[in-house]
């Protein structure tokens, strides 16, 4: 897939507003109007563009706690590890899952509305053999520095 310096502004102005208008757009970029929409649709199409979404305030779910969980399998056989992230992928609490190197397979970013909650979710992740898993550190987040807005993309030369 190759971009050029418009197809990076336009990557960047949608990861900053992903209602801008076709019109606002090509203002920035300098070009027609139907040249940018067909450039977004073709980064749609190549898979660059993978969706839209409304980031919402927090104050709007009511208290939550965010929480870091550091996880350890102590099975790495795929059948396993399959059922382990398909669980992580399909639990509503579960904001992020990656997997990690170092002491710990996965780091799992969960909100739930109390730390009761939490306990009563990770107790019933570690009492299902079938998930695997071995160990679950908790890092409680105090406070959000900075949150994800969206990749740094290359500056093209010249």
């Amino acid at each position: 897939m190759q971009v050029d310096r418009a197809d990076l502004k336009l990557l960047e102005l949608l990861q900053q507003d992903g209602r801008a208008t076709v019109q606002a757009l090509s203002e920035a970029i300098h070009l027609s109007a139907r040249a940018t929409l067909n450039r977004v649709r073709k980064l749609e199409e190549q898979g660059l563009i993978e969706g839209y979404r409304a980031l919402i305030h927090r104050a709007a779910l009511g208290e939550q706690i965010s929480v870091f969980a550091e996880i350890a399998l102590k099975d790495q056989r795929q059948a396993v590890v399959q059922r382990f992230e398909k669980r992580m992928a399909a639990a509503p609490e579960v904001a992020a899952c990656y997997v990690i190197s170092g002491r710990y397979d996965y780091l799992v970013r969960v909100t739930c509305p109390d730390l009761a909650r939490y306990h009563k979710l990770i107790s019933a992740w570690l009492d299902d053999p079938a998930l695997g898993i071995e160990k679950i550190v908790t890092n409680i987040e105090l406070q959000t520095i900075k949150e994800f807005a969206g990749f740094p993309l290359p500056r093209s030369r010249g």
